[in-house]
């Protein structure tokens, strides 16, 4: 590769011995992939040994002729965050004459060449992309400075400062950046010098969600607080602690993360993390679009204290 040139897919995919598919496939965890860990592995390592990166936080998979951006949300990454990420990049991308397009839902490549085709658009983004790539921690999405790991420090650290010390991470069956999240939570905790956090699973059905917590509370009965993924988790176990006849926060705390909203509606109200993600967007749309970003700063994120914690 050219000294300065910026790594391509196909450059991974020529350094990795691998097809630009393949490369793809383990970059977008694409499911119902037969790919095995070692490729996997390989393909990681040689995109942080080239150093590539999608452009911005996103990756331009093409430059079509229309003014249209396309941006993919997945499914389980809805919230307050994306909410005014997308406010953001829309207003943006708009004052400098393009239109965004959101597609929610499940993002195989099938989908993506369907919309490419369609509508031939200027760039198609991924939400999220960049914990595809190995670069979480260098992104204001991943950061400790203004990121989802100083965003998850923000979270632990509240519990900390209320006096707990064994705490539990809830976690939703499956979801898009759990094992992202499961890995900055436990680096928080290190970081405040607490022990490794329980990992509780709580699944959507209210009888199954009982059932988990009741089980967890007789392997930890020293947790005394919980850290959930997001709200809805946060809220499946608010109301599995209540069934249970345990008193929130008196038997055990529960802090949420990303402010759905809803939490501010239920009894107890959800103490949660709010997080203005708006800078964020129009950053994204400037670093797309070629232009200079400086001066763009979110409001930092903050704990709205409410019952539950």
């Amino acid at each position: 590769m050219a000294e300065g040139r910026r790594a391509t897919l196909k450059d991974v995919a020529a350094a990795s011995g691998v097809s630009r598919a393949t490369v793809s496939f383990v970059l977008n965890d694409t499911p119902n992939q037969t790919i095995s860990a070692a490729t996997r592995e390989k393909v990681l390592r040689v995109v942080r040994e080239l150093g590539y990166k999608p452009h911005g936080i996103a990756r331009a998979l093409r430059e079509g002729s229309s003014r249209i951006v396309v941006l993919f949300i997945e499914s389980g990454l809805e919230g307050n965050y994306s909410r005014s990420y997308l406010r953001g990049l829309d207003q943006e991308l708009s004052a400098h004459g393009y239109v965004l397009v959101v597609r929610h839902g499940p993002t195989a490549p099938e989908a993506a060449e369907q919309v490419l085709d369609a509508i031939s658009p200027r760039a198609v983004l991924r939400f999220g992309e960049v914990y595809r790539t190995g670069h979480a921690l260098e992104d204001l999405s991943g950061g400790w400075r203004d990121g989802l790991a100083a965003h998850t420090a923000l979270q632990i650290g509240y519990l900390a400062e209320q006096g707990h010390t064994e705490v539990a991470l809830a976690l939703p069956d499956e979801a898009p950046l759990r094992e992202i999240r499961l890995e900055f939570s436990q680096l928080a905790a290190g970081r405040l010098g607490l022990p490794a956090l329980r990992c509780l699973v709580i699944p959507r059905s209210r009888p199954a969600a009982v059932d988990a917590v009741r089980a967890f509370r007789e392997q930890e009965p020293a947790v005394t607080a919980i850290a959930a993924h997001d709200d809805d988790v946060a809220l499946r176990a608010v109301t599995a602690l209540t069934d249970l006849g345990l008193r929130v926060p008196g038997d055990c705390a529960v802090i949420g993360f990303d402010d759905n909203e809803y939490g501010a509606l239920f009894t107890p109200a959800l103490t949660t993390i709010h997080i203005d993600a708006e800078a964020h967007g129009r950053v994204a749309a400037r670093e797309l679009l070629g232009l200079d970003a400086a001066g763009l700063s979110s409001a930092p994120a903050q704990v709205l204290i409410r019952q539950t914690a």
